[in-house]
């Protein structure tokens, strides 16, 4: 399997998991905003990992930007509803596919 597979496999991944979590947070206590956000952070450990991705995502969009990548609105926009461990390999992903050249025929 290559790294653009692996990319890919980890974007789709990256996706899915997050949304298992979710999905079963809303359905045992309801869609309220105001709920979700106050589980982010209802003790240490919690607010620790939230710290951590927020530090992240806020690098990752620095970053984006910084380097000049094209369309860095597709992967903060991924970032946001999905979540970075769906934005990340997404990004290499595409990086990888970009990398690739047309055959010399």
């Amino acid at each position: 399997m290559t790294m653009k597979q692996i990319y890919l496999v980890m974007a789709i991944v990256g996706g899915v998991v997050p949304y298992i979590f979710f999905l079963d947070f809303f359905a045992n206590e309801g869609i309220a905003i105001s709920g979700f956000l106050a589980a982010l952070f209802v003790n240490g450990a919690a607010g620790g990992f939230t710290a951590d991705l927020l530090i992240t995502s806020t690098v990752f969009w620095l970053f984006l930007f910084s380097s000049g990548v094209s369309k860095p609105w597709l992967y903060i926009a991924v970032n946001l509803t999905i979540g970075l461990s769906c934005a990340v390999p997404l990004y290499l992903y595409m990086a990888e596919k970009g990398k690739e050249q047309p055959a010399v025929t």
